[in-house]
């Protein structure tokens, strides 16, 4: 290491940031964390009310990307992770006011498996027929950027991006596939479609490869008993309490020497050798606009909705069992017009974060497009959910707990050119040695993905301070 003290600065204090201190304290490097809200985790916001576990934000994270699973096991909270309760695996999409399961074998957003299409009731009996003959569709030749919806409609039809594959693009992204990138978002289709052609043909071989192989890739979703917290709450207590600011906001990162300053909102100052921004894109343009008009241009272009969440806990006698959903929860197309973009039965999916005689149930609210109604009062929100449940399960009784969680500006949108965006937002960041950029905002947006992309910009910290991993 080099003989320099100063400590590498950290703006943000989502899961990013924390990752990224943790590999730092790891490394015994010093550091300090701002954080512009006055607690840690960002949009991990999990509340524990009267026997409910309330999240924010998301619930759980993807077991396939290691990155989530491997970061519980270094904060010693790996047994306490849970998995979705396997009793209540179906899933529903609203269409004309009515729900209809989804088919089985919905796998990286698109289906896998021709029967269970053929069958389901959500599509016509033409747009069935289109979307079975996926199997015989020859590959795209041409090599230009593709929409997830161009993509899907020629795949498989219209009917089946309308019905199928937007209400669970909109489950994640809350945006337009239309303008969503495929290749930044599920490059794996674009591969499957380059090596394979078909995308049905090609899970069903890996399927069947798997069965003879005897092996099993994790694709289910997993999450600690206590809710997400957890995880800020065990990264927390393994970090220097002198390390962390929170309600601190960070004005402007400029140029000292070979390293930075660092003004603060209060006017104070510090130098640094290494800055990691772990705070979202058009969060970091703003600090940097004034090093490199250029790069903060870049940053400012990553398009971002606004989205929200309402949480209603109910008393068990309040949902009679015919009100109640046999399973996960419903999704709702664009099509469907309806602001409401998802609705998750949080007592079916996860039955321990409710009290015995409980019930909790939430609704995603906005998505672009109808990004105002994320503005409206909390009672708003509190009514429209109310208004869904009443129309679709006939539950009229007011909630014992009620919560609602905006979130402004944050669902970064991978539209097409993101990843030309990222590749010159990458090449103009090298020209600042020792500053580091991480976060959903470039190479996706779920949990484990972030802890990856701050974990890899503390690496990046610590080899130009030469400290070996």
């Amino acid at each position: 290491m080099t003989g320099r003290q100063e400590p590498v600065v950290i703006v943000g204090g989502g899961i990013t940031g924390l990752a990224a201190a943790l590999r730092l304290a790891d490394a015994d490097v010093p550091f300090v964390l701002y954080e512009s809200q006055h607690q840690l985790g960002g949009k991990i916001a999990t509340e524990r009310v009267d026997g409910y576990v309330v999240e924010g934000g998301p619930d759980c994270m993807l077991a396939a990307k290691p990155a989530g699973v491997a970061f519980c096991r270094s904060l010693g909270i790996e047994d306490r992770l849970r998995g979705t309760n396997p009793a209540f695996r179906r899933t529903y999409v609203q269409r004309r006011g009515r729900l209809h399961e989804l088919p089985q074998g919905l796998t990286g957003l698109v289906p896998s498996r021709v029967g269970p299409l053929l069958k389901t009731r959500i599509l016509s009996p033409l747009g069935r027929v289109r979307a079975g003959l996926e199997a015989v569709i020859p590959a795209r030749k041409a090599t230009d950027e593709e929409s997830i919806a161009q993509f899907v409609t020629r795949r498989f039809g219209r009917e089946a991006y309308d019905w199928l594959v937007e209400p669970l693009l909109s489950g994640i992204y809350a945006g337009d596939g239309e303008r969503l990138s495929l290749a930044a978002t599920f490059p794996q289709l674009v591969d499957l479609e380059r090596t394979h052609g078909s995308v049905v043909r090609s899970m069903l071989r890996r399927r069947l490869q798997n069965g003879r192989s005897g092996t099993q890739t994790p694709t289910g979703f997993v999450t600690p008993a206590g809710g997400l917290g957890e995880l800020v709450e065990a990264a927390t207590q393994r970090l220097p309490p002198e390390s962390i600011r929170c309600g601190v906001t960070v004005n402007t990162v400029s140029i000292h020497d070979d390293g930075y300053t660092v003004r603060l909102a209060s006017g104070e100052r510090l130098t640094a050798p290494a800055v990691i921004l772990a705070a979202p894109a058009f969060a970091s343009a703003r600090l940097l606009e004034a090093l490199d008009p250029g790069l903060s241009s870049e940053l400012a272009a990553v398009p971002f909705v606004s989205t929200a969440t309402v949480s209603l806990g109910f008393p068990a006698a309040a949902v009679p069992a015919r009100c109640r959903l046999d399973g996960y929860g419903y999704v709702s197309p664009r099509a469907e017009g309806s602001p409401v973009v998802a609705c998750t039965w949080t007592s079916n999916k996860f039955p321990d974060r409710v009290p015995a005689d409980g019930v909790l149930i939430r609704f995603f609210i906005g998505r672009e497009g109808q990004e105002e109604i994320v503005t409206r009062s909390d009672e708003a929100l509190v009514g429209l959910a109310r208004t869904e449940l009443a129309r679709l399960f006939g539950i009229v009784s007011e909630p014992r707990l009620a919560r609602v969680f905006r979130w402004p500006r944050g669902v970064p949108q991978y539209v097409i050119g993101h990843q030309a965006r990222v590749a010159r937002i990458t090449r103009l960041t090298r020209r600042h040695p020792g500053l580091h950029l991480a976060g959903a905002s470039y190479e996706g947006v779920g949990i484990p993905d972030c802890i990856a992309s701050g974990q890899r910009a503390a690496e990046a910290a610590l080899a130009r301070l030469g400290v070996m991993a």
